[in-house]
């Protein structure tokens, strides 16, 4: 066989141990664990990080205050030094909507070694242990709710005997970039941390989604939330870890109704979204990042360029095998079209999806290596070797 026919069928090889050997990471039908109701409710402190939210508050934080929960529950939003009126605004939702309680507070900028989210996390997190709550439930001020989430999330909880439980929210998908980027971003998500390995005692894989974080505040003291990862840029994945790392049990899924509103209506405001993690998650490491282009030519770009090279020239070797691997390849990324009800059609359409991936860490890596660090809502994160304490037990 040709070198580009052997290129082939490693690509097939890959994709069949995926397929098999990967948790099945590409079926989408991990939700919320069984669940019954408990004899007492527990209380619940709502933590919600918010920076320049003024454009998607009307459309998150009613859904919070209409929370059908039984037993005590209050809403702490942390104005993380917002120039829009974040605050004000969340004060006159309140007062509109009625419902849970709402505090608004500010914690001012943050120190050295410190991401303006944790910083304002661990303010939230202040506010609400002075209320003595069982469960801390973070959830970003970009997260819609069911009237019943919060009660799911603590039954959940509750009978699965979980010390963090979370939801990975259903994003938007209305634009036609969002529709091509989104569903492959949670889809690989999927395939690095595998929903199905996360709730497995002595699982060595933790993840979770930031969006939507129910943690028991027992959890969190044993594992020094957040100050055990005040500098975690990937700050949901940095959690999940300290949480079961301190001997904790954690969950993680699909949501079914909490869902995303912010938009990404142009591939530049995905491309942002992307590219200020995604060499964060690489550790800053260069190896890893030129294995991960690698790794992404060979799974993703090798099958229909095989393909496309076999059927030019002759090769059925490398055609067919070609063929195979995106074949597989379109199958695993069915169940998750159908999950964000988009058209099976753009399931043939992955390698390219992957090809901006691959574009958007490579970015990612260059902009960290001119200085510029991760940027997000008007504030740059300085590299980790500058900022971040050496005794810091996490950086992603």
């Amino acid at each position: 066989m040709s070198a580009v026919a052997w290129i082939a069928a490693g690509s097939l090889a890959v994709w069949l141990w995926l397929l098999l050997g990967q948790g099945f990471f590409w079926r989408t039908d991990v939700r919320l664990p069984p669940r019954g109701e408990p004899s007492r409710w527990p209380s619940v402190g709502v933590v919600v990080p918010a920076r320049d939210e003024a454009a998607v508050l009307p459309d998150s934080l009613p859904s919070l205050l209409a929370q059908d929960y039984p037993g005590r529950a209050e809403i702490f939003l942390v104005d993380d030094g917002s120039s829009d009126g974040t605050g004000e605004l969340a004060r006159t939702l309140a007062e509109r909507h009625g419902g849970l309680p709402l505090t608004v507070s500010s914690p001012g900028e943050p120190p050295p070694g410190w991401t303006g989210k944790l910083w304002a996390v661990r303010h939230g997190i202040g506010l609400a242990r002075a209320r003595e709550p069982d469960y801390l439930l973070l959830t970003d001020a970009d997260i819609a709710h069911a009237p019943d989430s919060l009660r799911e999330l603590v039954a959940a909880a509750g009978t699965g005997g979980f010390d963090l439980v979370s939801q990975m929210a259903r994003l938007r998908v209305a634009s036609a970039w969002e529709r091509l980027v989104v569903p492959a971003f949670v889809y690989f998500f999927a395939q690095l941390y595998p929903f199905r390995w996360i709730a497995r005692q002595g699982a060595r894989t933790a993840a979770a989604a930031g969006g939507c974080v129910l943690l028991r505040t027992e959890a969190a003291e044993r594992a020094r939330i957040p100050d055990s990862i005040r500098h975690a840029v990937i700050d949901d994945v940095a959690l999940a870890r300290a949480v079961q790392g301190s001997g904790g049990r954690i969950w993680l899924g699909l949501a079914e109704r909490v869902d995303s509103v912010r938009p990404y209506p142009y591939l530049g405001d995905l491309w942002r979204m992307v590219s200020r993690s995604a060499y964060a998650q690489l550790r800053h490491n260069p190896l890893l990042l030129i294995g991960t282009v690698a790794g992404l030519a060979l799974v993703y770009l090798v099958p229909p360029v095989a393909l496309c090279a076999g059927l030019a020239t002759g090769n059925t070797a490398a055609a067919t095998a070609g063929g195979l691997a995106w074949l597989v390849m379109t199958a695993t990324y069915l169940p998750m079209l159908r999950y964000y009800r988009l058209s099976l059609l753009l399931a043939p359409l992955l390698p390219g999806t992957a090809f901006l991936y691959l574009l958007m860490t490579v970015d990612s890596a260059v902009q960290h290596y001119r200085g510029r660090g991760a940027q997000w809502k008007g504030r740059t994160y300085a590299r980790p070797d500058t900022t971040a304490p050496s005794h810091s037990p996490e950086q992603n």
